[in-house]
């Protein structure tokens, strides 16, 4: 249990006229993961805003099939009191600019710029990501463009720097701010850590100080206890959560009941577990086709799942079947028995096993 007080409420973040976050617990882009299917769930079960997989800008303008679909914004998520977010990631000013136009004209309320993505293809092989860290020049170019390009708010997510010798976030950020940039997340890694170590909160209040517009804290965050540390060491406005809301797309509702009232909110039971995810397996075939939809929904089965007992061998079942009726049919005589003998996920095991 965490000792120190909790900061203070979550307050409403509006980057502009009509478009405002009103709770900032967000979910953050995770290529593979954030699909539309995962998105329009976790905003139905109460995130406060969601973003798009990444998406590369020169692809996006090739009209890449792909990209579309992964830009893709479900128009009834507005219903939900929140915009949708796109993110782009790219090299060229120019490139960036035409491709937040097209997201813009596809529905985007808001554009989110990389400079954080630490993958070796992206930040290397193709300059972007968080190569960006090391050219401050360039990344002010790609900033300005994009932000001239379109009327919608342009936000921007990055890394503390390239590496413990670099740690430029809080320039960059101040930099990103006189570009016109509305928001800014930290993940509180370098890029060469990748995903190793710890994130460090305390560093992304430097950040806090150095600008005037909103800062959300983004790295670690697992339970609700580390929401709130994470809160109080950077003195963020909101939190980004990742791999946090893996097979758990309730965890932000949770996260912000912690923060704004300090309440614990249970789980949903298991028998709501299974209808959730009996709910976004049948959207992601319908979303990505069933040949494809059975195979990526099985990452998500296995993250609903961890922690339950014979999770190991119904995970190994799942893997083996290639059609939606054996796969639910498995799903139920996995879930059934469990809700029948009263048995409920261990709030434990996720971090355990993450």
């Amino acid at each position: 249990m965490m000792s120190n007080p909790l900061p203070q409420p979550l307050a409403p973040i509006t980057l502009a006229p009509g478009v405002c976050i009103q709770t900032p617990v967000i979910l953050a882009p995770m290529s593979g993961v954030t699909d539309l299917p995962f998105r329009r769930l976790a905003r139905a079960e109460g995130t406060g805003l969601v973003v798009s997989e990444m998406i590369a800008s020169a692809a996006m303008i090739r009209e890449n099939r792909q990209s579309l679909k992964m830009a893709e914004v479900a128009k009834e998520m507005e219903g939900f009191g929140a915009p949708s977010s796109v993110q782009l990631a790219g090299c060229e000013p120019t490139v960036m600019a035409d491709a937040a136009r097209l997201v813009v004209d596809r529905g985007a309320a808001i554009v989110d710029i990389n400079f954080g993505c630490p993958v070796k293809k992206v930040a290397v092989g193709q300059s972007a990501g968080s190569a960006l860290m090391r050219d401050e020049v360039r990344a002010a170019a790609i900033l300005e463009a994009v932000v001239r390009a379109v009327s919608v708010p342009v936000t921007l997510k990055m890394r503390m720097g390239w590496d413990h010798n670099s740690l430029n976030a809080p320039r960059l950020a101040r930099i990103a701010q006189e570009c016109g940039i509305r928001l800014v997340t930290i993940h509180g890694r370098t890029r060469q850590q990748l995903y190793t170590g710890t994130a460090n909160w305390a560093f992304i209040a430097q950040v806090k100080a150095a600008v005037d517009i909103p800062v959300i804290a983004n790295g670690d965050i697992l339970t609700v206890d580390d929401a709130a540390e994470a809160r109080r060491l950077s003195g963020a406005d909101g939190v980004m959560i990742g791999r946090g809301c893996y097979g758990r797309p309730w965890f932000p509702r949770q996260v912000a009941a912690f923060l704004n009232e300090g309440v614990r909110l249970p789980d949903p039971t298991l028998a709501e577990q299974h209808e959730i995810l009996l709910r976004h397996y049948r959207a992601i075939l319908s979303h990505h086709g069933v040949n494809t939809g059975v195979r990526m929904a099985r990452k998500h089965i296995a993250w609903y799942s961890r922690g339950l007992p014979g999770s190991a061998e119904f995970r190994a079942q799942v893997n083996r079947v290639d059609t939606p009726e054996e796969a639910e049919a498995l799903m139920d005589g996995f879930y059934r028995p469990l809700i029948e003998r009263g048995v409920e996920a261990c709030r434990d095991a996720f971090r355990e096993a993450a």
